[in-house]
């Protein structure tokens, strides 16, 4: 299976960057300076402001309940490959105004799915469980994020998705809930997954990765999204995928597990340096030699 530069180019995403150490109105001002749009305060529950762009595109800062002390959370608007060196200025741009990651904070990154069937969605859930640990270790995902907000894939549904032998929505829907719920409440706590399927039944029909540790650096940023639609890419190109033994972390041959994997999702070359070098910098062992060198 390979995956396409028009496919990576074109697959839609956004982003959710949580904040300590900046206010809503100086991340909006923020943004407005980056992308050369208008900032404006809407109010309501959540403080919302909001930042349109000269394309009609829109921003939204809101405030977070986990967060501390001043704080904010910023949304982006949908974007394609395209907007990366945007997104990553703006990122830039908040750090310099006193935007501060920690414990705390988490980067949620959404991934267009409204044209994923449900074989698609069980081939994600197969692929991203069997790799999971392996994932979050990479990814550096802090143990108080995975015990709380970014809790790791239920064993149980995975079963029931594994025994499908004809998936529908309607069928992944109740597995993943517990009863079919074609509706479900914004706050509904099955979104508290490193991988949230919730969104697929709303207005935004995405896929939700939560298990990415708040940042303030921009190449983090990229690399999370960029390993974000590259495992969603494989699940809807992919023809089957497998959840039988999950990969066992190794810490002896883990950057080397982890580079093998990156390589199955189709991430070599130039365009996806930065990922690689980001989430093999937080494992053990050689890219190079599963076991360490025999010299």
């Amino acid at each position: 299976m390979t995956i396409t530069e028009a496919e990576m180019m074109n697959r839609t995403f956004g982003c959710e960057l949580e904040y300590e150490g900046i206010s809503q109105s100086t991340a909006a001002q923020t943004v407005a300076e980056v992308t050369g749009g208008t900032a404006r305060y809407v109010g309501g529950y959540y403080g919302t402001w909001e930042v349109k762009m000269p394309d009609g595109r829109k921003w939204k800062v809101v405030s977070d309940g986990s967060l501390e002390g001043t704080s904010s959370e910023t949304v982006t608007p949908v974007m394609k490959i395209c907007d990366l060196p945007t997104l990553q200025n703006v990122v830039r741009a908040l750090r310099r105004r006193g935007a501060r990651a920690n414990v705390r904070t988490g980067l949620h990154v959404h991934v267009g799915a409204a044209d994923f069937t449900a074989e698609n969605i069980k081939n994600l859930v197969r692929t991203f469980y069997k790799q999971e640990t392996l994932i979050l270790k990479a990814a550096g995902t802090l143990p108080y994020r995975i015990a709380e907000y970014t809790q790791t894939t239920d064993h149980t549904f995975v079963d029931k998705i594994c025994k499908m032998r004809s998936p529908t929505m309607e069928r992944i829907n109740a597995a993943w809930f517990g009863t079919y719920t074609p509706h479900p409440d914004h706050y509904d706590d099955h979104r508290y997954h490193a991988l949230n399927l919730n969104n697929l039944w709303n207005e935004k029909r995405t896929i939700e990765y939560r298990f990415f540790n708040g940042t303030t650096h921009a190449g983090e940023v990229k690399t999370a999204v960029q390993l974000a639609i590259l495992i969603a890419l494989r699940a809807k190109n992919a023809k089957a995928s497998s959840a039988r033994n999950p990969r066992p972390y190794s810490a002896a041959s883990a950057k080397y597990d982890f580079r093998v994997f990156l390589l199955r999702l189709g991430a070599n070359g130039n365009l996806f340096k930065t990922m690689r070098f980001h989430l093999c910098k937080n494992l053990p062992g050689s890219a190079a030699w599963k076991d360490g060198r025999h010299d």
